[in-house]
């Protein structure tokens, strides 16, 4: 049924139920794992050009940091549940076209979303991803509240 299926995490509580469903799933399917997380730019700006450069490069630096240890837990979650998984991390303004983008690539079978990830603004973004998402990929979605 689903050979391969694409779970995206912000690592974000919600995120995480959204992993582990979707790992259960994978076992009990015998399906391979992608883990994909789409790191968003650095927004801000300030007067002084030279220092704009050096916030973006500590936060891309940071982000950077942070996603990896996100990738890396759930790589571990898959491996203790005897999933075959992968991860991929990418950048982009637009993270619904990035992971519909991945899901083709990877012809994932289905992917697996949660409905929101991290509060505040960061809630509000992702959840508009989900949202753009289901309005725009051609795969089945499972999206998890």
């Amino acid at each position: 049924m689903f050979k391969h299926i694409l779970i995206p995490t912000d690592g974000s509580e919600l995120a995480t139920v959204a992993v582990d469903r979707g790992l259960e799933l994978a076992r009990a399917l015998g399906s391979r794992v992608t883990f994909i997380t789409v790191l968003e730019p650095y927004r801000a700006l300030t007067l002084n050009p030279g220092r704009n450069r050096e916030l973006i490069e500590a936060f891309n630096a940071e982000t950077a940091k942070q996603a990896r240890e996100i990738l890396d837990v759930v790589e571990e979650k898959a491996r203790a549940a005897g999933v075959e998984a992968r991860s991929v991390l990418r950048h982009s303004d637009h993270a619904f076209l990035e992971i519909g983008s991945v899901a083709d690539a990877e012809d994932a079978d289905l992917i697996v979303i949660s409905s929101h990830g991290r509060s505040g603004v960061s809630k509000l973004v992702l959840g508009s991803q989900t949202s753009k998402l289901l309005a725009t990929s051609t795969r089945p979605i499972l999206v998890i509240r």
